[in-house]
């Protein structure tokens, strides 16, 4: 009726709960267990994070059972103390692929929320769609793309330069207790409490004590510390490693192009995590003892934060892609049975990218009132680090060119990267103008160009790089045709799920949206659920690939090791490697060492007798360390002060305790060593060299047929 006062919602009452026992439980109360706020509430969503919450423990328990009922806890812990790279490189990419099915099955939730909610609150609070996308943010960037490039590179690295071990095994343990620290954080906030509403990037002050008094972004600041600690010693250990422990013979510039890469990649996690530590260390001063770094008043600057962050932030974006471009050129050159064209160029490329990558990181911040001057400084350097990009492209397509090419699976993700990735890398062209930056950067346009280059550029190659090493891992293939089930969900699911995203946002749909009011956005909405519905399939059917080719491991067995006709070391051992990985060091004489040698017969030859070999003893120490931080980490959270200070101390002791060990190392005798490399030999010499056109049938026992 015209001229009535429209009503108003009331505003939700917040109920103060009082803590159930500070002394020893701190700040924790009965209703930040979701269970109960699903009893009290029970809304569509407390049900979603209750039931989330279940899934958590329910898994926990089958763990816990399984591992009792067929007596595994001395391979778990024989597992979690080893010192050896390449066990420790299998664990990293467990805790990426776990993490990576919480993130999917999140961003799901998310677009499911958005197709409902044109015009309708949808089925998610607000709040909890924001805990998503803050949750699907950290865990991608943090907890499963940074530890499963770790993984890979830890396990293929030592193989590729003919090492034997990290530089800093022990080290090494510790990385991986503290990256796992900060996973298991993350899953404890779906069990009590909640997760940071304030994004990946967790920006103050919406994340200071103010405006965010609860728990989240406690959760964000130590898991994300935890993780970017970690990441730093493990940066350190690869470079090292590369330095120092190369084979006689492998010059810099006779190394695969995935060592450049790792190399590249461990400067700038040396580099680019320290700033990102920062930040959240001097963010928890502000929250705990009340400093004005990043505050509205007092002194405080929240710019100084977004210069920590993305000083880290946008060398982190190429972190994450030169390894997968590694693996890029590693697959294009064997899948076309060919030498990589253009390697100078390529280690240039890879070079340039790495330097440039920190000159760009203001572009994340066009919109934040620097002078056109910086914009346009910092917009030309955007738009050049496109250039080696481009370089790579083109090298990899000439690499193809008059080859044999194979689509095995990791050729497939090769070549849906190089189509997808150009898309993405138009929109990126677009976006480093800053006054269409301006325009763009709050809408779902600039969530399209980052999953544009990350799920192609990082995504793809990580899973092509499983593929492809996943029998030198394991000792037999992976089931080809549900890996081709997988690719075509992934490539599908993806042009799906986020090619909508472009047209909504320059339409000017904002990004982190819960509800929708414009009408028209909806069909665009639909397609874009429909794509995280076959993206969630793709999931389902990597699942599926690995639980039929364990059943049939027998019929994919490769233990000869030598699968795909591959050019680097890492194929010239048996598969699975034994754990000193070379019998005798090899002598690098090429680019392609393994790939030449074994034309010439030179590294399939039987040695009567071997040296005993060293090899760096279990230690629980590391293991130790990772479980202190965890349990300090979540002290902290809750302000169980107590917990803090206890696991602190065990940290002091377990490096203390290490300090005293003197016997590190154990030595495998000469015996076994010639008795395992017998036993390789006896399997080359009764499997049948296998040409390049059966090497996806169980014909195919790992020993590639060597004509030219």
């Amino acid at each position: 009726m015209r001229g009535r006062p429209r009503e108003r919602c009331p505003e939700p009452v917040q109920i103060e709960h009082p803590p159930i026992w500070p002394a020893l439980l701190g700040r924790f109360t009965w209703h930040d267990l979701p269970i109960v706020r699903a009893w009290e509430n029970p809304s569509a969503s407390e049900i979603i994070g209750a039931g989330a919450a279940a899934l958590v423990i329910v898994g926990f328990v089958v763990a816990v059972t399984l591992l009792t009922r067929h007596r595994r806890w001395g391979t778990l812990l024989d597992w979690v103390t080893s010192l050896d790279h390449k066990k420790i490189g299998i664990m990293y990419v467990a805790i990426a692929l776990v993490m990576l099915s919480r993130a999917v099955v999140e961003a799901v939730l998310m677009r499911m929320q958005q197709a409902a909610a044109v015009g309708d609150p949808g089925f998610l609070s607000p709040d909890h769609f924001s805990q998503l996308f803050s949750t699907h943010g950290s865990i991608m960037v943090f907890f499963m793309a940074m530890p499963f490039l770790t993984g890979v590179i830890n396990y293929v690295m030592p193989l590729q330069i003919g090492a034997r071990d990290m530089a800093f095994p022990w080290a090494n343990s510790v990385a991986l207790s503290l990256t796992g620290g900060g996973a298991i954080l993350m899953m404890v906030s779906l069990v009590v409490g909640q997760f940071s509403t304030g994004g990946w990037s967790g920006y103050p002050p919406y994340t200071g004590l103010a405006f965010s008094p609860d728990v989240g972004p406690d959760y964000w600041i130590w898991a994300v510390t935890l993780g970017s600690i970690g990441s730093t010693l493990g940066g350190i250990n690869i470079a090292c490693t590369i330095f120092k422990l190369r084979a006689p013979g492998m010059t810099y510039m006779r190394m695969p192009l995935f060592c450049w890469t790792s190399l590249c990649t461990s400067i700038l996690m040396i580099f680019a995590m320290p700033p990102l530590t920062v930040a959240t260390a001097l963010l928890a001063l502000d929250r705990y003892l009340g400093f004005h770094f990043f505050t509205n008043n007092l002194g405080g600057n929240m710019m100084n934060y977004a210069n920590l962050f993305w000083l880290f932030g946008h060398p982190e974006v190429y972190i994450l892609i030169l390894p997968a471009f590694g693996i890029y050129s590693e697959v294009v050159s064997t899948f076309s049975s060919k030498k990589l064209y253009g390697y100078v160029s390529l280690v240039w490329a890879t070079m340039a990218i790495a330097v440039l990558s920190f000159t760009v990181w203001v572009h994340h911040f066009f919109t934040m009132g620097q002078s056109a001057d910086i914009n346009a400084v910092f917009g030309i350097a955007t738009m050049t680090i496109g250039v080696p990009t481009g370089v790579k492209i083109y090298d990899w397509i000439w690499t193809m060119f008059r080859g044999e090419v194979r689509f095995a699976v990791p050729m497939l993700y090769a070549l849906a990267f190089m189509v997808t990735f150009v898309i993405g890398g138009f929109s990126g062209i677009v976006l480093a103008i800053p006054p269409l930056d301006y325009v763009f950067h709050n809408t779902l346009f600039l969530v399209a160009h980052f999953h544009n280059m990350l799920i192609p550029g990082l995504l793809y190659g990580l899973l092509a790089g499983y593929t492809y090493w996943f029998p030198k891992a394991f000792g037999f293939r992976l089931d080809e045709r549900w890996g081709r089930i997988a690719f075509a969900c992934w490539v599908a699911g993806f042009y799906l799920a986020f090619m909508p995203l472009y047209v909504l946002g320059a339409s000017g749909m904002a990004r982190r949206t819960s509800e929708i009011f414009e009408p028209d956005f909806r069909p665009w909405l639909y397609v874009a659920g429909v794509g995280a519905l076959v993206i969630l399939c793709a999931l389902a059917s990597l699942v599926v690939q690995l639980v039929v080719s364990i059943r049939e491991r027998d019929a994919y067995r490769v233990f000869a090791g030598d699968p795909w006709d591959g050019r680097g070391l890492e194929w010239s051992t048996s598969a699975p490697p034994p754990e000193y990985n070379f019998a005798i060091v090899p002598r690098v004489e090429g680019r392609d060492p393994f790939y030449d040698g074994k034309r010439e017969d030179g590294y399939y030859r039987r040695h009567a007798h071997h040296d005993a070999i060293s090899v760096p003893r279990n230690s629980v120490t590391g293991v130790a360390i990772g479980v202190a931080a965890t349990a300090a980490a979540f002290g902290l959270v809750w302000h169980i002060w107590w917990l803090a200070i206890v696991a602190a101390s065990g940290i002091v002791a377990a490096l203390i305790l290490r300090s005293f060990v003197w016997d590190t190392h154990r030595t495998i005798s000469a015996a076994e060593v010639t008795a395992t490399e017998h036993r390789w030999h006896d399997a080359l010499d009764a499997a049948t060299p296998i040409g390049r056109a059966c090497e996806l049938t169980p014909r195919n026992h790992g020993l590639a047929e060597t004509a030219a």
